[in-house]
């Protein structure tokens, strides 16, 4: 009987966390492989390096790698400030214009470009029975900076340079997280909601997971996330996916 209410209670949990998804249609699928290092310096004071990489086309390509250091300082019981920055190095998709009459103007095939971001954010969390709720808002600045690529055209049939313009964006990120504390468990359940919002609502992204601790430094994480594009294509040029992620926490 125990198990059942609890299986029932996660069922309830992951389905409010993604009540906010409009439609499972995504356009494409894909992996995300994590890793983290966390060392908490003070009882209020800690910090992290973290690495990832991702795929796209349905597991096929891949698609950005990213490095990152950040920190978070406890407020107080309740509330949690946090800073970093991220290096992300990602492969844009390919491009292709056409002219008036429906032929082919330029194809631009797909490269790597580097992008650089800062963030912050201030995370409320609270404690409701067996269940950790938390509440983050994270604001972001991306930068991409200006790098000269190839293109074809197609009228003139021959290769030519071209100039990919810097790019500034802000981003706000909201995220509502549930957790399951399962007693005397090592697996802890989670599920989540993230709104990205940019003037307008850009995408949202809903997950479920479970992390596995052992010996209390070492963090296993399997997760499922679905991602929608309000509109379908962000300005990254992102598309709604399905992807699986694996990820690895290590705490000392």
């Amino acid at each position: 009987m125990g198990n059942r209410r609890i299986i029932a209670r996660l069922a309830i949990v992951a389905a409010l966390c993604l009540s906010g998804v409009p439609t499972l249609l995504a356009d494409d699928s894909g992996l995300v492989v994590s890793v983290d290092a966390q060392h908490k310096f003070t009882k209020k004071f800690s910090a992290d390096v973290d690495a990832e990489m991702r795929t796209r086309n349905n597991f096929r390509t891949w698609d950005r790698f990213s490095v990152g250091l950040g920190g978070s300082y406890k407020l107080n019981k309740w509330l949690k400030a946090g800073a970093g920055y991220q290096l992300i190095i990602d492969n844009d998709k390919e491009k292709i214009s056409y002219n008036l009459d429906g032929s082919f103007n330029n194809w631009r095939p797909s490269y790597w470009g580097v992008r650089h971001r800062a963030y912050v954010t201030l995370t409320a969390s609270y404690r409701l029975g067996r269940f950790d709720i938390s509440l983050r808002e994270r604001g972001q600045y991306t930068y991409r900076p200006e790098h000269e690529t190839t293109r074809y055209d197609f009228d003139n049939q021959y290769w030519e340079n071209t100039t990919v313009r810097s790019k500034n964006k802000y981003m706000l990120r909201s995220r509502l997280k549930v957790e399951y504390d399962i007693p005397a468990s090592k697996f802890t359940p989670w599920a989540s909601v993230e709104l990205f919002n940019d003037l307008t609502l850009e995408k949202t992204r809903a997950l479920v997971g479970v992390d596995y601790t052992f010996r209390k430094k070492h963090i296993f994480e399997l997760s499922y996330r679905y991602q929608h594009v309000h509109g379908g294509l962000d300005d990254d040029g992102e598309t709604g996916m399905h992807m699986l992620g694996v990820g690895y926490t290590f705490k000392f």
